[in-house]
């Protein structure tokens, strides 16, 4: 078994590896960790498709890995998570090619934006990041339930450590917004779907939370220096290990490629085997109480009753359910 950490790289961690003849799906695939996740794999052998809702983007980030990755086979799927009727007609569209996905990386997100709404009124944050990943996912099953040893990966953070899922208020209309308390509750979401994904279809699937570290991409459009200084006192407050952490605020920047790395490594490895539904941090396994800004989570994030709860409620914004096949 190899040995990561902090500072290792996607083609580190693809180092020796063959990934013909394999399917990936990467949301959010136009920029920052989507892009970098997408020319990893492809340059490990893989056809990945690029999921993002701005076609020129998208076709900018696969100039991009082409010329990176010559041979890269790329295919590309417009979709809007804000927007659950784009994300039916795409899954619908992609189905009656009856291919299959071996691996769905949901990468993509928003961050600490002010108040919004999506197409359907859901609060921007939670209905984006988890809501729209949530949708997607189930209707993409059937494909997903028929590629080799399958696996989801949903990209959560160390944000998870704001807030918890809110199930009697998800829409914030009953209490004030704060965007870092949004951000924190759709981060804990992300990981109770991968959990709840993990109960519901047991040995058939795998799945994994993935917090990336640090890293300077476009997730950061909306931010203040006003909502940094108060993210820097959210987790230096929750640092429970170093004094350097919790002086620092336990923010080292990552590369782009280390900050891609353990999402990688949670859609590539056979070393997790006995890892179904972690939370991963820094290319390891997370740990209850360790510092947020590497792979430590908070134990509410592992509550078997809220997942199940947040499925139901989802189902019900979605209106829509999602019986296990």
């Amino acid at each position: 078994m190899k040995t990561y950490g902090a500072e290792t790289t996607t083609d580190e961690v693809l180092e020796g590896v063959n990934l013909q003849g394999r399917h990936f799906m990467v949301t959010g695939a136009s920029s920052g960790l989507g892009e970098e996740t997408v020319r990893a794999l492809s340059n490990a052998g893989a056809t990945v498709t690029m999921v993002a809702r701005n076609s020129d983007k998208l076709d900018s980030a696969a100039g991009r890995i082409k010329v990176s990755v010559p041979n890269a086979d790329l295919q590309k799927g417009l979709v809007d998570l804000a927007d659950l009727s784009s994300i039916r007609t795409y899954a619908e569209n992609f189905l009656q090619d009856q291919a299959p996905i071996d691996v769905l990386i949901n990468n993509a997100g928003v961050m600490a934006c002010p108040f919004m709404t999506t197409k359907d009124g859901f609060e921007m944050q939670f209905g984006t990041n988890h809501l729209g990943h949530f949708l997607l996912t189930n209707l993409l099953m059937p494909a997903i339930q028929s590629g080799q040893n399958p696996r989801i990966i949903n990209l959560s953070s160390a944000g998870h450590t704001h807030a918890d899922v809110n199930l009697d208020d998800p829409n914030f209309e009953t209490s004030e917004y704060n965007a870092w308390e949004s951000y924190g509750r759709s981060k804990s979401a992300n990981i109770h779907f991968t959990r709840e994904l993990v109960r519901r279809y047991g040995d058939n699937l795998q799945s994994f939370a993935v917090h990336p570290g640090v890293i300077l991409t476009e997730l950061g459009r909306h931010l203040t220096p006003e909502l940094m200084e108060e993210m820097v006192e959210r987790v230096k407050a929750r640092s429970t290990s170093s004094a350097e952490a919790k002086e620092t605020g336990g923010l080292p920047f990552k590369s782009m490629e280390a900050g891609a790395a353990t999402q990688v490594w949670a859609a590539t490895t056979d070393d997790l085997q006995e890892s179904n539904g972690a939370y991963l941090g820094d290319c390891k396994v997370g740990v209850e109480g360790g510092n947020p800004s590497e792979n430590g989570y908070l134990p509410y994030i592992y509550n078997e009753d809220t997942a199940k709860a947040l499925w139901s409620l989802s189902e019900k914004m979605v209106q829509q359910e999602f019986a296990v096949n």
